[in-house]
């Protein structure tokens, strides 16, 4: 176990790190953000944990919508998901080469959408459908992703946002197309995923539905993301020109 003793952290950003198990005892801890898959937190000898998830599916109700093993709510949770990143694709196209700004070492929302291109292809046409078929070369994958040129993914690509956004219209329509006709049945059987070394193997032993739920939780959480910092840029706190 490292332990950090009287040391001074403030403005120290951990990324991609596992802090489980983590013990912060007498820190001070102002204005910080915790943002990641957080469960059990003990903050001063109590659980906030259920308080966190709780103000979360308030604020964004589409949440528990994805949870739920209701085909219905499955359905209303892929088109409120659509509109959101309908109505923020229409602010990224007021505003031109908005789509091109990263804050704070953050992905830019083309990027965000090219990653969504991968993680359709990735968990929905792999992992519901079966589908053995390379993946759309603009897609973005994770660091962690192997060999991903001969997994069809184009590290040179550089697609415009409207390449990108035609792209995710057809992608969308699929999944939608699909899931109407989907039944419970259908999504609480095991996923189709290929007997190959592609991503993600781990999928494996997992049901449709679990599947479903990981594409759908990802267009949420990362419509969260860049809605975050298109509203950071918007007060100026980007170097996209004319905002500072």
């Amino acid at each position: 176990m490292r332990r950090f003793l009287d040391e001074d952290l403030s403005g120290a950003e951990f990324r991609e790190c596992d802090l489980s198990n983590a013990r912060l005892v007498g820190v001070v801890m102002q204005d910080a953000v915790i943002d990641g898959l957080v469960t059990h937190l003990v903050v001063n000898g109590v659980d906030v944990t259920a308080y966190v998830e709780e103000e979360l599916d308030r604020r964004h109700p589409v949440r528990p919508l994805i949870r739920s093993d209701d085909p219905d709510d499955l359905r209303r949770a892929a088109r409120q998901l659509r509109a959101d990143w309908a109505a923020t694709v229409a602010r990224i196209r007021r505003t031109p080469g908005l789509e091109h700004v990263s804050v704070g070492g953050e992905w830019s929302a083309e990027q965000t959408l090219r990653h969504l291109v991968f993680v359709h292809d990735s968990w929905f046409r792999r992992c519901c459908l079966g589908s053995s078929e390379l993946f759309t070369p603009m897609g973005l994958g994770i660091e962690g992703v192997p060999d991903r040129e001969a997994q069809g993914l184009d590290p040179s690509a550089d697609p415009t946002l409207e390449e990108v956004v035609e792209v995710r219209d057809q992608q969308v329509t699929e999944l939608e197309g699909w899931l109407d006709t989907a039944t419970a049945e259908q999504l609480a059987a095991p996923a189709p995923v290929p007997d190959d070394d592609r991503w993600p193997t781990y999928a494996r032993g997992r049901s449709v539905a679990q599947c479903l739920r990981t594409v759908l939780t990802e267009e949420h959480e990362h419509h969260g993301f860049c809605v975050r910092d298109l509203d950071l840029v918007e007060t100026g706190a980007s170097g996209l020109p004319g905002t500072g």
